[in-house]
């Protein structure tokens, strides 16, 4: 059964999934909400870059929903409980890429969408590539051990070509490198990895008594120009932040993300771009993971390798999207559902 799909904004990551939505015969583009009011009116395949698709970007969420879609693909940089809470009280499933995992931060706000998808009998479902799939392939990896001592995923990126300072500056990014609240700023800023600590313990079926964050931060020697933003020297270039889900004194599960925006940072940081992901236990796993372009791979700047890490951020949530439907209502994760599966996807 086809899919009735409503692409919620088409920024860098919603522009993937309405080219992974076009192209999937088990899925139909119904409909697409446009935050920016220059995009209202305008074809949704156009605005990403795409032939024609016979959709028209609309800033009326009423007639949206209105096309009694199956699913929304939510693809804003932060989720509005608002925007949810309407969309799931319309019985309208969600997949999100919206800093959002399971919602265990949002206190008396995650009651409202828990109700909202009551409600609707809706289910709401957040992932991206990290936080989100890097933990459910550290899920599956721990599959084959018969004992677990600890789950550990780290990520490490240079992010100067990441140009999104509405992500970054909330983690401590362009701070002072003596500002006194860097600590604070850097575990509000990442605290949708805390979620994805949370959903690992619950794969592992055990409760944890904290989930903490750790941080350690890194500035640049020199003035840097990142396109939109700056960032001058003595200041944050490097932000690192260690989630980390303890049962008494042992840490059994941890979310490590270190990213670096300049050369040369001080303390300088020696990174390799990719994944890292370690089950400790018998037998103990370690797998590394990096990301290539394929050899048709277009290519006219460096910036251009973003679309890539655009990509991974989106198909997690594209291939939820059957999951998401056919699962019971409220907030669901990885642990809740059958495997998603990349179906439509292989060009023959």
């Amino acid at each position: 059964m086809t899919l009735r799909v409503v692409q919620w904004t088409t920024g860098n990551v919603g522009k993937q999934t309405v080219a992974a939505i076009a192209r999937n015969p088990e899925l139909l583009l119904v409909g697409c909400y446009a935050w920016s009011t220059d995009k209202v009116g305008r074809d949704v395949g156009l605005l990403c870059g795409l032939s024609p698709l016979g959709v028209t970007a609309t800033s009326d969420v009423d007639a949206l929903l209105a096309l009694r879609p199956d699913c929304v693909v939510y693809n804003p940089m932060w989720p509005s409980v608002d925007e949810l809470v309407r969309i799931l009280s319309a019985g309208v499933n969600v997949v999100s890429t919206a800093a959002f995992i399971n919602g265990q931060r949002l206190g008396p706000d995650r009651k409202r969408l828990v109700d909202a998808c009551t409600r609707g009998g809706a289910s709401l479902m957040g992932t991206g590539i990290s936080p989100g799939w890097a933990e459910l392939l550290g899920i599956v990896l721990a599959g084959i051990s018969s004992r677990i001592d600890k789950i550990t995923i780290s990520e490490a990126a240079h992010t100067a070509l990441y140009d999104s300072p509405d992500t970054e500056k909330p983690a401590g990014f362009g701070r002072p490198i003596d500002d006194p609240n860097l600590q604070k700023m850097t575990a509000e800023g990442t605290a949708v990895f805390g979620e994805a600590v949370a959903m690992v313990a619950d794969a592992l079926g055990i409760e944890l008594d904290e989930i903490v964050c750790k941080a350690e931060h890194a500035k640049t020697t020199t003035d840097l120009d990142l396109g939109s933003w700056q960032i001058a020297a003595g200041c944050v270039a490097g932000v690192a932040a260690s989630w980390q889900g303890r049962v008494g004194e042992r840490t059994l599960v941890e979310l490590n993300v270190r990213w670096k925006k300049a050369l040369v940072l001080d303390p300088d940081w020696k990174i390799e771009d990719g994944y890292t992901i370690e089950v400790q236990g018998l037998p103990t796993i370690r797998s590394t993971l990096q990301f290539l372009p394929p050899p048709d791979f277009q290519v006219k700047a460096l910036a251009d390798f973003m679309v890539i890490g655009h990509i991974m951020t989106a198909m997690p949530a594209v291939n939820a999207i059957p999951r998401v439907v056919a699962a019971p209502p409220g907030i669901v994760s990885y642990p809740d559902l059958p495997l998603p599966l990349p179906r439509g996807l292989v060009r023959l």
